[in-house]
């Protein structure tokens, strides 16, 4: 199957001057053309022998220092992390013929960052960062449910949640952000971004890419 892609596409002078402020510009045209949570990003993490792994998550919050997750760090992605801080994030827009990738390492964010952030979860949510040893083998989903209810019990609505300490975020600083347009025979456009010099020093550089 083939899809038949825009005649428009990007230009070098069409770039904003810094990553963010391009990534936040397709951002809000991913949300202003109803895509189904266009925050929907593919973390693509290995382990340090080299073994990756995928899955999708939900960004939380970017800005000139990174991009921001959430997750639990016994998880899969955790233990990688923990090993291997390497990391790539995609953002599929398929429905724009867009995609954005970035490549960079993964931080823990401080624990204050972490509880202001839980507090504005769902009570159910929040539960649920308790009940689910994520990644890990279970008999049963009986049994996740029990944890679930065994905590709506001890914290009922309205009650505030703490944190779990094994549950937090990480901030993704890139070495990298490529911004892909689709282009009609194949001709896709591709500018990444590179960086160049320390992160706090917002240096970067623009490259084309050979579609």
């Amino acid at each position: 199957m083939r899809a038949h892609y825009r005649a428009e596409g990007i230009a070098e002078h069409d770039l904003a001057a810094s990553p963010y402020d391009q990534f936040s510009r397709w951002f809000k045209d991913a949300a202003a053309a109803g895509l189904h949570e266009p925050n929907a990003m593919v973390v693509s993490t290995a382990d340090a022998a080299g073994r990756p792994s995928s899955r999708t998550v939900l960004l939380k919050a970017f800005d000139e220092r990174g991009f921001v997750f959430f997750t639990n760090y016994t998880s899969r992605k955790g233990r990688e992390l923990a090993e291997n801080p390497h990391l790539s994030l995609l953002f599929p827009w398929h429905p724009l013929a867009r995609q954005v990738i970035v490549t960079g390492t993964a931080e823990r964010i401080g624990r204050d960052e972490t509880a202001a952030y839980f507090r504005t979860r769902p009570h159910g949510s929040q539960l649920g960062a308790w009940a689910s040893e994520q990644s890990a083998p279970i008999a049963s989903r009986d049994e996740l449910e029990r944890a679930y209810e065994e905590l709506a019990a001890r914290y009922p609505e309205g009650e505030q949640v703490p944190a779990p300490p094994h549950w937090g975020g990480y901030r993704v600083t890139p070495d990298a952000i490529e911004f892909w347009q689709g282009r009609l025979n194949r001709l896709h456009d591709r500018l990444r971004y590179v960086r160049e010099g320390a992160p706090e020093a917002g240096q970067w550089r623009v490259e084309r890419l050979a579609p």
